[in-house]
């Protein structure tokens, strides 16, 4: 081999690993990396405005496609700020490479300028591995090894620090191509015994979730429940993990759920979790399934055999990747007929939770925007949102039907809305885009709608604006009742802001200006951001502002 750069041999390291797309913020840190992205014609580079709209990019790539998402920043504030989309790769098990440039070699253990050891900055549990390469010849070796810890057993972020005088050191060494993945699968007995657990019930529950579903093993799993008449919830934000539209699928728990469905986990006798880690949002505080032993009894299926029996004792637990089980129990016999009522009263109720039925309880009507939005979505369709009271709205109304996709940080973090969007629409450019986010969400990472327009993407924008930090607020009038404090916001003309950018901007104040605005958005050839004036007495899906703590 001949001599090349780090830098040279990063990038490299990189196509041979099929990375098709990175997201940065360049840095000074590491010029001779982004040389080398500039003779990389099959790598796709998306320059962000921000480190955290890069890093949520990225995660958001790696949602969609089953890829780690590769993320550039340079040293010190510029990891600061990617941080945030480290974190949440890590409690949304997604897989994600951040490369960070680090000073030279002989400035280290000074407080150079803008050093931070990465390696304990970003070691575990915010991430499964953080490291230094310290030499040029080690390049591939350490790339091979993070893609496999990125991916394998429960995905998450790797960190690796990259100082700046490495990639300018030149070697001869081979790069080194990834191997075949380890697959973790359900033994014989751990199929018999899930079997024979399933006969002593009577209201079984499954609980899918995780970062780990693509389309065979939801279709695999999907087969399995169908013939056994188990029905079938979502955890946290993963309600793409299940066709919704199955008359299996009784719905989410989460942030907006049923109280019905609430109480039924509480009535199960047995709960199969499938790629679920069953935590605290998913569980209602850890009320509706308690630890360490919960009274239902429990079959736990994870890709990660350390966080088996971590927080809840298993009757069973199986160490298996969800495609591997969900091969594994397709076309096993069970006889649903115990519980065939109780899945189907689960169903409706669901079907029941979903309906819209009254859309002029205020000018601007959060439901009838729904109800209008559905009725001209496509079926292909990526929604994304941010954290906050708002995603209520997409969380209940949408469903989810492969190809139709969500992205949504399990993690809460705000600003995650408009960087996934804009990742989402680079990727499927083809497909419609909406991402759904909160006056306060946008203004975190708002700016990223400068790298849709530069590379070209088109996401709709949807913006609900009720001028304050809607969600806090609503934990002050529940518990702190008449004492407001810190959560009110003054705006900018969100609308007048994206026409700012070259983008389209339009403000809908009445239910009746939305399905216009949106269906032009849908013929938009550039991003549209539509913002929505709410009232913000609409706080959630079921109760007004005022309602709260009664």
């Amino acid at each position: 081999m001949q001599q090349r750069s780090g830098g040279n041999i990063l990038i490299e390291s990189l196509r041979a690993h099929g990375v098709k797309k990175v997201f940065c913020v360049p840095g000074e840190s590491y010029l001779d990396a982004l040389d080398a992205m500039a003779g990389a014609n099959d790598i796709c580079v998306v320059t962000c405005r921000q480190e955290g709209g890069a890093a949520f990019m990225a995660e958001a790539y790696a949602k969609l496609t089953g890829l780690p998402g590769v993320c550039f920043v340079t040293r010190g504030p510029g990891a600061c700020n990617a941080a945030i989309g480290v974190h949440t790769a890590m409690q949304d098990s997604t897989p994600v490479i951040l490369l960070v440039g680090q000073v030279a070699r002989d400035q280290m253990g000074r407080e150079a300028f803008q050093e931070i050891d990465y390696r304990q900055m970003f070691k575990p549990p915010i991430t499964k591995w953080a490291t230094q390469i310290e030499n040029a010849a080690d390049i591939p070796r350490v790339m091979e090894q993070a893609f496999e810890v990125a991916t394998e057993g429960r995905p998450g972020p790797v960190v690796i620090a990259l100082p700046e005088d490495m990639l300018c050191d030149e070697s001869d060494v081979e790069i080194v191509y990834p191997k075949a993945p380890a697959r973790f699968a359900p033994t014989h007995h751990d199929i018999a015994a899930l079997k024979e657990i399933l006969a002593t019930a009577k209201k079984p529950l499954v609980i899918v979730g995780g970062g780990s579903w693509n389309d065979a093993s939801i279709q695999h799993f999907e087969s399995f429940c169908a013939a056994a008449k188990l029905p079938v919830v979502a955890s946290f934000r993963r309600q793409d993990a299940f066709h919704n539209n199955h008359d299996c699928y009784a719905g989410v728990l989460g942030t907006t759920v049923d109280s019905r469905l609430i109480k039924h986990v509480q009535e199960a006798d047995v709960i199969l979790a499938v790629g679920a880690r069953l935590g605290e949002m998913t569980t209602q505080g850890y009320t509706v399934i308690t630890p360490p032993q919960p009274k239902q009894t429990l079959i736990h299926v994870y890709p990660d055999a350390s966080e088996l029996n971590k927080v809840y004792q298993a009757k069973l637990a199986i160490h298996s990747t969800v495609g591997e089980f969900a091969k594994a129990v397709e076309g096993i016999s069970i006889d649903g007929s115990a519980w065939q009522g109780w899945t189907a009263r689960l169903r409706g109720e669901y079907v029941d939770w979903i309906a819209i039925r009254s859309r002029d309880k205020f000018e601007l009507d959060l439901d009838g925007v729904m109800e209008d939005m559905l009725e001209v979505l496509p079926e292909d369709a990526v929604i994304t949102t941010d954290a906050g009271n708002f995603s209520g709205w997409a969380q209940r109304f949408v469903s989810y039907d492969r190809p139709k996709r969500l992205l949504a940080p399990t993690s809460g973090a705000m600003g995650y809305g408009v960087p996934a969007a804009v990742a989402a629409s680079i990727t499927f450019p083809e497909r419609t885009v909406v991402g759904f986010m909160g006056d306060g969400g946008f203004m975190m990472t708002g700016q990223e709608i400068a790298t849709a327009m530069h590379m070209g993407a088109r996401p709709i924008l949807l913006v609900f604006n009720n001028g304050m930090y809607g969600t806090i607020r609503m934990h002050q009038e529940k518990h702190y009742p008449g004492r407001i404090s810190a959560t009110d916001l003054t705006n900018p003309d969100f609308a007048a802001l994206a026409r700012s950018y070259g983008a389209e901007g339009v403000t809908v104040a009445k239910t009746a200006e939305f399905l216009p605005a949106f269906k032009k958005a849908l013929q938009s050839k550039k991003t549209v951001l539509i913002e929505l004036k709410m009232d913000p007495q609409q706080i959630t899906t079921q109760k007004k502002l005022a309602e709260i703590g009664r």
